[in-house]
């Protein structure tokens, strides 16, 4: 294990501490009070600074996430909502979204809100609000390396409809600032299905300073709106007034052989508790592989009171099924098959 910069076995860890949790952990907890009353929570600590948590009763998706104290993540107004205020008609997604360092939104709608087959598909899905169930969460050691991980099942189902199966496993290491997640989707009807897919990542401040630079691999960037520049991509604004959300299509990726690609956030000056001079340059870099997912939506929102960059890699775009369906980009998933997603979030002090 690699903690506070120097290799430790096992045994010199244990020697040092009468239990684990001393230096991070694994924990399950509950939320008690107002819209967010009966919303589990597992916090995880690696020991190296990072902390977040992950709700169970919100498809294992990641809610706050801090490095050294201060968040990485952006909240939304709505706090951890129990997912039993959900309403999935038009817009109402927008009530209950947690936010977060992560929001799974699909399976079978992303984005704008639609109809189809006379069936009515709300903004961003389901995903976000169906809890989870078989959730395990555990810590064991692997040798001189303890392994935190997270697994359960998420299943989106209708009589008459899609029978999906989302198997979703986030690990962390001990002592590393890192959170792998790997999902694998399954149709289990005997029918085609609609499979539409996207990793809402939310950063904000103080991760988002007027220094924070982020980085993309792209061959293509496109506005979602008509009239809407590229301009500023790459760069963090302090809050504005009046201003409203824009959307970008990242595509055509550069990517490593094998098809991994990633985009960085870096802030030159990060505000951490116990650093000299109050600060760290610290870079955040998210990773995937553009053969499971081949775009990244960027989604910057630098207003008053909202403040957020989201980072969302996806198999579509965010204007709905029926408008993916018309433009023949629409992904399927076939009866019986599995299609699996990696991704990866780790932060260096660099």
């Amino acid at each position: 294990m690699n903690l506070h910069g120097r290799h430790w076995t096992r045994r010199q860890i244990e020697e040092r501490v009468g239990h684990l949790d001393q230096v991070g952990g694994v924990q399950k907890a509950a939320l008690a009070d107002g819209m967010s009353a009966g919303v589990e929570q597992i916090v995880v600590r690696t020991g190296g600074g990072l902390t977040y948590h992950v709700l169970p009763s919100r498809g294992l998706d990641i809610s706050l996430a801090t490095f050294g104290g201060s968040a990485i993540s952006w909240q939304s107004p709505n706090g951890s909502v129990n997912p039993a205020f959900y309403e999935s008609q038009g817009a109402e997604w927008l009530r209950s979204a947690v936010g977060g360092l992560l929001m799974t939104c699909g399976l079978t709608n992303v984005g704008t809100a639609c109809e189809v087959d006379g069936q009515p598909l709300g903004v961003h899905g389901r995903a976000h609000a169906l809890a989870a169930r078989q959730v395990c969460a555990s810590g064991q050691w692997v040798g001189d390396d303890y392994e935190i991980r997270i697994t359960g099942i998420i299943e989106q189902t209708r009589i008459f409809g899609e029978n999906l199966r989302l198997s979703r496993q986030i690990t962390s290491l001990l002592g590393e600032n890192r959170i792998a997640i790997r999902d694998v989707v399954e149709n289990l009807a005997f029918a085609e299905s609609p499979l539409m897919l996207l990793y809402h990542f939310n950063f904000g401040f103080p991760l988002l300073m007027e220094g924070t630079a982020i980085q993309f691999p792209s061959g293509r960037v496109t506005a979602r709106d008509p009239g809407v520049t590229t301009d500023g991509i790459g760069r963090w604004e302090p809050p504005q007034a009046g201003i409203a959300e824009r959307a970008y299509y990242h595509e055509d990726l550069s990517a490593d052989a094998d098809g991994t690609t990633y985009v960085t956030i870096h802030n030159p000056a990060f505000p951490m508790a116990g650093v000299p001079g109050g600060t760290c340059p610290l870079a955040v870099r998210l990773r995937w592989n553009t053969r499971q997912l081949p775009r990244v939506v960027q989604w910057k929102m630098p207003g008053q009171g909202m403040h957020v960059l989201g980072i969302e890699p996806a198999n579509c775009h965010v204007e709905g099924q029926l408008t993916e369906h018309n433009r023949g980009t629409l992904a399927t998933i076939a009866p019986g098959q599995s299609l699996r997603f990696d991704l990866e979030l780790d932060l260096k002090v660099k």
